[in-house]
């Protein structure tokens, strides 16, 4: 019993990542794709104030803010992390799954350029 628990959680842990929702797909009416190629798929984000989205993933990326932000990251072990951002400024995002919220009283707008492995 012990022994297929284990195994059950093993599974679990290695297909987490393959489970993660990409953002295009479950929050299209937050994310479009501008460009895409096999190195790169660049997204504009645009959030109404208070609005959030849902869990979902990002490959490492680079996102570029054209409006200040203030932003909530729900994360999948329950934690949460706020950002702060001003509209010009670029910042390397580590890939991984979250689930974005705007605290603002204004909507805000990100580029994000999503890396792709090879």
């Amino acid at each position: 019993m012990r022994r297929s628990f284990s195994v059950l959680l093993l599974l679990g842990l290695v297909l987490l990542p393959a489970l993660a929702q990409d953002a295009v797909k479950v929050d299209p009416g937050h994310y479009t794709v501008l460009f895409e190629n096999d190195q790169v798929r660049v997204l504009v984000i645009i959030y109404g104030p208070h609005e959030k989205s849902v869990m979902h993933h990002h490959p490492d990326s680079v996102a570029v803010f054209l409006t200040d932000q203030r932003a909530r990251f729900g994360l999948p072990d329950g934690q949460s992390e706020e950002i702060e951002a001003k509209a010009g400024t670029a910042l390397w995002i580590p890939g991984g799954n979250h689930l974005p919220e705007n605290l603002s009283d204004k909507p805000f707008e990100v580029i994000l350029v999503e890396l792709k492995t090879k």
